[in-house]
């Protein structure tokens, strides 16, 4: 069963108006979403976006039952064109949730989880794309180990592409297990109370599914599409895409970057964003009852311009 991270912070930051419009940029099975339509006027709207197949079909159920929301199959990365199809005009705020859902995780056959067996997938639509397997079996070592590294930060990047090339040549690695057991096999420093391949499943998931590019891309026209007083709520599970958040609040909080003694009003700066409030992560009870949610770090910040 998926559990929402972060439901009640993240629906109260981004709710500004009743009767305004909304996004929810990574529908999943529509926790944030079921809890924001409760939250809006009659007149209010929701519109929600999500690559896998599997959420595209909740949603449409969702869409059915509840004449303000409408579901959209895309990355949030395709936001502005998403949103112009739907709406002219701006929105009242705009959600992220960055983490892999548990329904995505907990089946075997969509191949991201190293402790379940099945085909080693990690597409979140499979039917766009290279296949990790697929991946795997024609990229460079150099290009596994920096994949490794960069999305990883996988500290033995280049010893744990080795072992893959080297096991490839072997037999074609298409499972999960199968790539989970050349990974133990290989990593010299098993941290405590974590599975050896974790780093290494999360870099190539991240590879697979673009999500660092997509990030880049939703950053970049998020500000075209909220309304002034709008918000911006985004919860990230790892460092690199909450790293890639914390910096883009804070480059539209301080505005142009000018040099020293350039006498410019307050006002001339173009500031753009007001962070709201410091990064919020889930409580102790939260972390107990659903232990995903413990990386998780939820960011927000308002349009002011």
């Amino acid at each position: 069963m998926h559990e929402t991270v972060l439901l009640k912070e993240a629906i109260a930051a981004l709710l500004v108006d009743p009767e305004g419009r909304y996004v929810d940029g990574t529908f999943g099975r529509g926790g944030h979403s079921r809890r924001t339509l409760q939250r809006l006027s009659p007149n209010g709207s929701l519109l929600g976006i999500d690559k896998d197949p599997e959420a595209i079909a909740v949603g449409k159920k969702l869409e059915e039952e509840d004449p303000r929301f409408s579901i959209a199959q895309g990355s949030f990365a395709e936001l502005k064109a998403l949103v112009a199809e739907r709406y002219s005009g701006h929105v009242d705020g705009v959600l992220l949730d960055l983490g892999v859902s548990s329904p995505q995780l907990d089946q075997a056959e969509r191949g991201f989880s190293f402790l379940r067996d099945g085909p080693l997938d990690m597409r979140m639509n499979p039917n766009e794309g290279m296949s990790a397997a697929e991946w795997l079996a024609t990229a460079s070592e150099q290009e596994i180990a920096k994949v490794f590294k960069e999305y990883g930060e996988e500290r033995y990047s280049r010893r744990l592409a080795k072992a893959v090339v080297l096991a490839r040549a072997e037999k074609p690695i298409e499972t999960t297990l199968q790539l989970a057991k050349i990974i133990s096999e290989a990593h010299p420093a098993w941290e405590k109370g974590k599975h050896p391949a974790t780093k290494v499943f999360q870099a190539i998931r991240i590879f697979i599914n673009n999500e660092l590019g997509d990030l880049e891309c939703f950053l970049e026209d998020v500000l075209d599409v909220l309304a002034i007083g709008g918000r911006l709520v985004i919860i990230s599970f790892h460092s690199l895409e909450d790293r890639m958040v914390k910096r883009f609040i804070k480059k539209h909080v301080r505005g142009d970057e000018l040099p020293a003694n350039v006498p410019v009003m307050e006002s001339q700066l173009n500031k753009r964003l007001k962070q709201v409030g410091k990064a919020i992560r889930a409580d102790v009870q939260e972390v107990q009852a659903n232990v995903r949610s413990r990386s998780a770090i939820m960011r927000i910040a308002e349009k002011i311009a």
